[in-house]
């Protein structure tokens, strides 16, 4: 990886005295960095007054360190690859060059954002809409799981930008009469090292080959892996290359603790943590869509207004979780990693990761849903018999230990009868809907577990299963 590490020796430990005296010095030049960046203002970046002003109306008061050092080198036509982490201001650093382009230039068709999932197209969409509402910008989000004639309907308008998924793109323009992308002026490529990793390396070669190369392109990943830079080469032309993470690593603001349990009893330990926490807003991750219903079908049972979210849910049940989540008239929000990675919820208090993740920088993204903007958060890691390499795999990449969450045994076993009962129950509500899915073929529309509340009805009212919309 060709990440560029200095002071590494400090780092890792070696003779603090190689660092005597430069210590005072390196903090004066922190600081004089520091004071710096925040004097540094959208026009300073070269935006036009009606950005800048769109930048203030929606507070963001100085630019971010991508925003500072990407923002430029577009607005001056350069390809651009952007290596940043997550929540550091990415989709404002290609969109504003974009929006100055299509001002200076208006078109339609004028530019194509390929992100890797449906959400974070939509969050882009919000961006989009919000930063260009003065000067008239028409979106259309192209994302699979919803209905492609209206799609197409959309399409033959021409909006300025699209958002699409790489897939439901394809499908469009194989499908889709009269729709081409001959006119494009900019490509985007969000998350691009999730999109490769994602298995649309196929949709994004045929999506090459039928824009322009005539053209921009802005690559943004949180990581530099063989395939992107593979893809660097196919698809930009001597692009400048900003970069704002220097090693992986979770903001300093961020309290991250493990818990060493058995397995048996993550349950028990998840609803003291809740218990512990109340009137927090969380977001536990789960490692399959199964484990997301379950979880959540146990909580509620418990009392809890839990929501699921994962990749099986029907498009509109997930910005319906997602809303209900940001709304906050949800407080917990379990997930897969379809969440992990992009999407800007603000509020989100305690991550915890009920499953720990098979892939270490999974964990970067995950406790990045937390502290962020500057704020305070905290993140629990489970960790079973059965986790252990894979958590000094995270220590090892985040580079520190962390600290034990303290618990009391005798506490946490007092609340394993209640969380058997609810185990039981969510059970029976488990073999209910998968009998449900069965029966319609639909592999989405039941996963709303607010609904799931027919077996509870069955055992305790004696009434037969139906369906209550709240």
């Amino acid at each position: 990886m060709a990440f560029h590490e200095k002071n590494s020796d400090s780092e890792d430990g070696n003779d603090p005295k190689d660092n005597e005296g430069g210590n005072n010095s390196n903090e004066k030049v922190e600081t004089l960095i520091q004071e710096t960046e925040s004097t540094v203002t959208w026009q300073d970046l070269g935006l036009t007054e009606v950005l800048c002003k769109a930048c203030e109306q929606l507070k963001w008061k100085t630019p971010s360190k991508i925003q500072r050092e990407s923002i430029p080198v577009a607005l001056q036509g350069k390809d651009v690859i952007g290596l940043a982490e997550t929540g550091s201001g990415k989709t404002a650093a290609f969109a504003l060059p974009i929006l100055q382009a299509l001002l200076e230039n208006p078109q339609r068709h004028f530019a194509l954002i390929l992100t890797p999932t449906r959400e974070l197209a939509f969050q882009i969409s919000e961006q989009f809409e919000a930063l260009g509402s003065s000067i008239g910008v028409k979106t259309v989000v192209i994302v699979g799981g919803m209905d492609m004639t209206s799609q197409a309907l959309i399409l033959a308008k021409k909006p300025h930008i699209i958002i699409a998924t790489p897939g439901r793109l394809v499908d469009h323009l194989s499908n889709t009469k009269g729709f081409n992308l001959r006119a494009l002026k900019y490509l985007v490529m969000d998350e691009a090292d999730r999109i490769l990793n994602m298995d649309f390396e196929a949709e994004v070669d045929k999506i090459l080959k039928v824009i322009p190369r005539e053209r921009r392109t802005f690559l943004f990943s949180a990581t530099m892996t063989k395939k992107v830079k593979k893809l660097q080469r196919a698809c930009l032309q001597d692009p400048v290359r900003v970069e704002v993470s220097t090693k992986y690593q979770t903001v300093e603001k961020l309290l991250q603790y493990y818990v060493f349990i058995p397995v048996k009893f993550k349950d028990v330990y998840l609803l003291h943590i809740l218990n512990e926490n109340a009137g927090n807003t969380f977001m536990i991750f789960c490692s399959t869509c199964n484990n997301t219903i379950r979880t959540a079908l146990l909580l509620r049972n418990l009392g809890f207004t839990a929501v699921p979210l994962h990749g099986q849910m029907s498009q509109n049940k997930r910005l319906a979780a997602l809303t209900k989540f940001k709304a906050k008239t949800r407080s917990i929000l379990i997930s897969t990693d379809v969440a992990s990675r992009g999407l800007d919820i603000p509020h989100v208090d305690i991550v915890i990761n009920f499953d720990i993740p098979t892939h270490s920088k999974d964990y970067i993204h995950r406790v990045g849903r937390t502290a962020r903007a500057g704020k305070s958060g905290k993140a629990i890691t489970f960790v079973t018999q059965y986790d252990v390499e894979l958590y000094q795999r995270i220590e090892q990449l985040i580079g520190k230990q962390l600290p034990l969450y303290e618990t009391q045994e005798n506490e946490v076993m007092a609340l394993q009868e209640r969380v058997a009962e609810s185990q039981r129950i969510a059970k029976m509500e488990m073999r209910d809907l998968t009998e449900k899915k069965g029966k319609k073929r639909k592999g989405d529309d039941d996963d709303d577990t607010e609904e799931a509340t027919g077996v509870r009805k069955k055992i305790y009212g004696g009434k037969k299963k139906g369906k209550k919309v709240k």
